[in-house]
């Protein structure tokens, strides 16, 4: 699957991720302090020293954080990133978005534009198919709500392959509807983007849009972005981008029950709905075993969550007031999970506990150290001097690279692509440490993946010499999950370039983009 997914990528060019994001490097505290105020973790009855040993967890476990906020008694107690991820920087949230499409259809159905017992058919009379099954005529939104749907399998990929000028609502609804809606759960995406389709139905505005001053504005959430098809529907399931901070707000917000500053948004009955269990889906031998609300996962020790691919979460535990808010990029999201709820079970009980000055200093150190480094193999090679500011013309190639320049300037290296179509490409890289400033393409366009990295983000770049002639190339889209590697090899006048998407190397899979081949051409050098 990944394999068709990334075959065809130009993959020097979709490190332009980076036509629109955040510019502004944000601090911790104060911004977020007018929504969410800051407290030390002893001050909400949780020891610095769990908190510390959670991070340890973290470190030991193999997975990827780039951020953690944890909320108790409405106060954030640990707001942590790990370089070069950074607070101000929007995440990919990926199906933690559905919760999002859900919270725009209790609005809607707070208002009075529709309700779960609606028929499907009703909102769609234009995209109906010809012959109505029984099973169809019964859809109801709380089936969409709960994944309850009847479909066989996920209807997400053949949404996205519907007919050039066929609505995805066509689609859908001529998809056969093999069991009776609401009688089993399968997790179906193509779900989540009918509900995003519903609310624009009632609303006239997309669920993005219709959630601004319902939702956004209320809580300060801002630079949000929102990807829409080619209808101009949000894609419901998945697509949506805010700060971790935002997701935090969005996490208190469920657990107060829609009461935001002393003023109810969102119905309490809607709340209540959404994060009850629906249906079953499992046998609690899992994380995902425990029940479906309405776009929302259940926990094992309680409450639910919002919850993304690649570990983005928004961990709402009621019975201890507690808010956990992750996004990472992990090889095993169950693990992730599982050293949360190792921590949820440490911190049970809540007694006020003594400041323990000492114990918080730590903590800020531990919190102020964490990141993701080169390996720092070897700070230069010799052959860079002969290297720097040379052309390598590259042999014909599926990606439209016509040829690569690497200029090595103190602790950078500065690697340029040039295409036979397109601007000229530079990204800045930190010799063992990551550049982003600069690392912005406002004229370039992704050409990456709708599946995996299809927004435009900035770029964290850093570089290691993993030998005399192997210079690694590392790349975060730090406004995304995801990155990559260039693994660069000089032998006399040719270099030889690699590449490892980091989904690939998360489940140790060969990446299967074509490599690049190029050959110095002296008469070209800049």
């Amino acid at each position: 699957m990944m394999g068709s997914i990334f075959k065809n990528i130009m993959p020097v060019l979709y490190l332009l991720l980076v036509l629109t994001g955040c510019n502004e490097k944000m601090g911790k505290g104060p911004s977020l302090a007018s929504n969410l105020p800051m407290s030390t973790p002893e001050q909400q009855g949780i020891s610095s020293e769990s908190i510390r040993s959670l991070l340890h967890s973290i470190d030991t476990s193999g997975q990827e954080f780039h951020s953690l906020i944890i909320q108790k008694h409405g106060h954030v107690v640990t707001e942590a990133y790990w370089k070069p991820y950074e607070a101000g920087d929007k995440q990919q949230l990926y199906s933690l978005s559905k919760s999002f499409t859900s919270t725009a259809i209790g609005f809607a159905t707070d208002e009075g534009l529709l309700t779960v017992e609606d028929p499907v058919i009703k909102f769609f009379p234009d995209n109906l198919p010809d012959t109505i099954s029984h099973n169809l005529a019964a859809l109801k939104v709380k089936h969409l709500l709960s994944m309850s749907v009847g479909h066989a399998e996920d209807a997400i990929r053949i949404l996205e392959a519907s007919p050039k000028g066929q609505s995805w609502a066509t689609t859908f609804l001529a998809l056969p509807v093999a069991f009776e809606p609401g009688s089993q759960f399968m997790y179906n995406s193509g779900a989540s983007y009918m509900l995003a389709a519903i609310v624009q139905k009632v609303t006239g505005q997309s669920a993005h849009d219709y959630l601004k001053p319902r939702l956004y504005e209320p809580l300060s959430i801002t630079n949000t972005t929102w990807t829409t098809n080619d209808e101009g529907i949000n894609m419901g399931a998945s697509h949506l981008r805010m700060s971790t901070r935002d997701i935090a707000k969005f996490g208190q917000f469920y657990l107060q029950k829609g009461k935001w500053n002393g003023k109810q948004l969102l119905s309490e009955n809607w709340i209540k709905e959404a994060t009850s269990k629906q249906i079953s889906n499992g046998n609690n031998d899992s994380s995902w075993g425990y029940g479906y609300g309405y776009q929302f996962w259940l926990n094992p020790p309680g409450g639910f969550r919002a919850d993304g691919a690649f570990g983005q979460f928004s961990m709402v535990l009621p019975d201890q007031d507690l808010v956990v808010n992750i996004t990472s990029e992990s090889k095993d999201t169950k693990t992730t999970m599982q050293l949360i709820w190792d921590f949820v079970e440490r911190i049970k009980d809540t007694i006020p506990l003594k400041e323990n000055n000492e114990a918080y200093s730590a903590l800020q150190d531990d919190i102020g150290s964490l990141g993701y480094h080169s390996s720092k193999e070897n700070i230069s090679s010799p052959m860079a001097a002969s290297l720097s500011g040379k052309e390598f013309v590259l042999d014909s190639n599926v990606f439209d690279a016509r040829s690569v320049i690497f200029d090595f300037e103190n602790d950078k290296v500065l690697f340029t692509v040039k295409t036979k179509n397109k601007p000229d490409i530079l990204i800045k890289h930190g010799i063992n440490h990551w550049i982003t400033e600069d690392n912005y393409k406002p004229e370039a366009h992704s050409l990456f993946s709708l599946r995996r990295i299809d927004f435009d983000s900035k770029v964290a770049a850093s570089a290691t010499w993993q030998d005399d002639s192997t210079l690694v190339m590392t790349w975060r889209f730090i406004e995304t999950v995801h990155g990559d590697q260039l693994i660069c090899t000089f032998n006399g006048d040719k270099v030889n370039i690699k590449f490892k998407f980091s989904v690939a190397s998360l489940q140790n899979n060969e990446d299967e983009r074509a490599e690049l081949n190029g050959k110095l051409a002296p008469f070209l050098t800049k």
